[in-house]
């Protein structure tokens, strides 16, 4: 395999453009949620029940319809006005799917057939199980850098600390309250920025590399199809806005199953997403969050492949 500096750059820059307005639009979100949105806001939102809360959370994408370059920044804002963190992480793995971008993407792709149910039925199974795993953990400094959750990790009193209250707990009015937004929506963008260009070298490095025929010996197996497919999500970093038109190209040849392995895993987690994931959790959380909606997404594919007739 060769190695060729012209279409690195081209895939460089496509991902790094094709993304960065998302991330722009996330920032403002997570700016215009510091401002405008209170403690009290999150709490009405959110049921005591700590199983109906992460169902709630994997729905959230309807109300803040990003993708998954803007989801992390709106993450992080929502986890500072107090959004439970099985709440927070179903809603960081099912946003870039369940809006309603989207579905209509997804629609105009593929129809209301088994690919458009099978993709939000699986993401919502697979964005609320691994929220269910965090759903019982009290200590966000566990998981959690120090920065991203506002406050002194490592002393005394701070390791039992809970989640941290809203900095704004009255509304500014309108035009200083915007201003305050934009402002937190700029640190917010060149914080998140980094970990996106990161991620955008490194998906350009592992795209510059061809292994087509190699992919394409592996299309009709129904369980390595699978996991080929879901390489391919995380290496092409594609938005999820348009992921569904390049699973089009591949459903004469791919298994259903690992098309929709491509359609849900693919937004969830790839490179970029999971660079920007660092400058939020702490590392083994995010090995956790690469992994387990990996497996989940594996197995409900795998099941489908062999059990269901398309």
């Amino acid at each position: 395999m060769s190695f060729d500096l012209t279409v690195f750059a081209t895939q460089f820059l496509g991902i790094f453009v094709e993304a960065a307005p998302f991330l722009l639009l996330g920032a403002l979100a997570s700016g215009l949620i510091e401002v405008f949105i209170n403690k009290d806001d999150i709490t009405r939102l959110v049921p005591n029940n700590p199983i109906a809360a992460t169902v709630v959370g994997g729905m959230m994408g309807f109300i803040f319809p990003v993708c998954e370059c803007g989801v992390v920044p709106v993450t992080r804002r929502l986890f500072n006005k107090g959004l439970p963190l099985s709440v927070g992480i179903a809603f960081l793995l099912a946003a870039p799917v369940m809006n309603p971008v989207v579905v209509a993407a997804t629609y105009a792709a593929f129809g209301l057939g088994p690919i458009f149910y099978g993709r939000f039925i699986m993401t919502a199974i697979v964005s609320i199980g691994v929220g269910l795993v965090f759903a019982f953990q009290t200590r966000p400094q566990r998981i959690m850098r120090a920065q991203s959750i506002l406050l002194p990790i490592g002393g005394g009193s701070a390791e039992a600390a809970p989640l941290p209250q809203s900095t704004n707990p009255e509304r500014p009015a309108f035009l200083p309250g915007l201003k305050r937004a934009l402002l937190f929506a700029r640190t917010e963008f060149f914080d998140m920025g980094r970990f996106l260009v990161a991620g955008s070298l490194l998906a350009a490095l592992m795209g510059t590399y061809q292994l087509d025929q190699a992919i394409e010996a592996l299309a009709s197996n129904p369980v390595n199809s699978v996991f080929v497919m879901q390489a391919t999500g995380f290496v092409l970093s594609v938005c999820s806005t348009v992921d569904s038109f390049i699973a089009l190209a591949f459903t004469g040849t791919f298994t259903t199953g690992s098309i929709l392995a491509f359609l849900v895993y693919g937004p969830m987690v790839d490179i970029k997403s999971t660079m920007m994931f660092l400058g939020v959790f702490k590392r083994r959380t995010v090995a956790y969050l690469v992994i387990l909606p990996m497996l989940f997404t594996a197995l409900i594919s795998i099941f489908l492949n062999l059990n269901v007739s398309f």
